[in-house]
C-alpha cells in the first residue's frame, strides 16, 4: 500500500468518526412519545349527564299565595360546549323535565293542581381554571328560556303556563382522565317564574330549580 493511499484511508476514518455523532444528533428520535401539550385541542366538547332537578316552588293566583310543591325529576342531559380560548367557553344545555304541581297546605293540600313538561334550553358563558392539572373547575352565568309542553289539568282547570325567560348561575369541574375523556360534576341554579292561568284565575308560578348533574366529558 502506497503512502498516499494509506494517508487517504486514515483521513476518511477520522472524518467518519467526527461526522457520525453530529449526524445522529440531527436525526429525530423514534422513541419519544408525543406529549399532551403538543396535541392540538379541538374547541368542541360534549357532556352527557344524569341530572336531578329540584324545584323550589310556590304558586300565586290573583295575589293569593298558595303553598305548592313541584315534584323533582331525574333525566338525561346533553351539553355542547365551544371554547373560544383555553379558559373561556360557551355551553348550551339541553334536556326535558316532567313535573307535577301539588297543593301543600289549605284547601288544595294534597290535590294535584296539574302537570307539565319543561324544555329549558340554557346558554352559559364559563371561565375554566386550567392551573390544576387534570382537575379543571369552572364557573358560569347565562340565560334560560323555558317552554312548557304537554300541560295537563288536575284540580285546576284550563291550566296554562306561559313560556318564560330565566337567569342561570353555574359551577362545576371536570377531572380529565386523558386528552379526550373526563368525569364531570355540575350544579346550576335557575330563577324561573312563569305566568299561569287556571280556573279563571291568573298568577305566577315560582319554580327556581336547582340542577345537580354528574356524567362524562368528551373533548374532540
Amino acid at each position: 500500500m502506497t503512502t498516499s493511499l494509506r494517508a487517504s484511508l486514515i483521513a476518511a476514518t477520522i472524518l467518519s468518526a467526527v461526522a457520525a455523532p453530529a449526524l445522529a444528533a440531527d436525526l429525530p428520535s423514534r422513541t419519544k412519545a408525543p406529549t399532551l401539550a403538543t396535541q392540538a385541542a379541538s374547541p368542541w366538547q360534549i357532556r352527557l349527564r344524569a341530572l336531578t332537578v329540584v324545584p323550589d316552588g310556590s304558586l300565586s293566583l290573583d295575589q293569593a299565595a298558595v303553598d305548592a310543591k313541584i315534584s323533582n325529576s331525574v333525566v338525561p342531559e346533553l351539553d355542547i360546549s365551544y371554547y373560544f380560548t383555553k379558559n373561556i367557553a360557551a355551553e348550551l344545555i339541553l334536556g326535558v323535565t316532567p313535573h307535577t304541581v301539588t297543593g301543600a297546605k289549605g284547601i288544595i293540600a294534597g290535590a294535584q293542581v296539574g302537570k307539565s313538561t319543561l324544555l329549558p334550553p340554557t346558554l352559559t358563558m364559563q371561565y375554566h381554571f386550567t392551573d390544576f392539572g387534570a382537575f379543571q373547575p369552572y364557573v358560569g352565568a347565562g340565560a334560560n328560556y323555558t317552554f312548557f309542553l304537554n300541560t295537563k289539568d288536575g284540580a285546576a282547570t284550563n291550566l296554562k303556563i306561559k313560556s318564560a325567560p330565566g337567569v342561570a348561575l353555574q359551577a362545576g369541574f371536570d377531572y380529565m382522565l386523558d386528552a379526550n375523556w373526563g368525569l364531570n360534576v355540575d350544579v346550576k341554579k335557575l330563577w324561573l317564574r312563569p305566568d299561569v292561568t287556571a280556573t279563571g284565575l291568573t298568577g305566577n308560578l315560582r319554580i327556581d330549580p336547582w340542577l345537580i348533574g354528574a356524567g362524562v366529558t368528551y373533548r374532540f
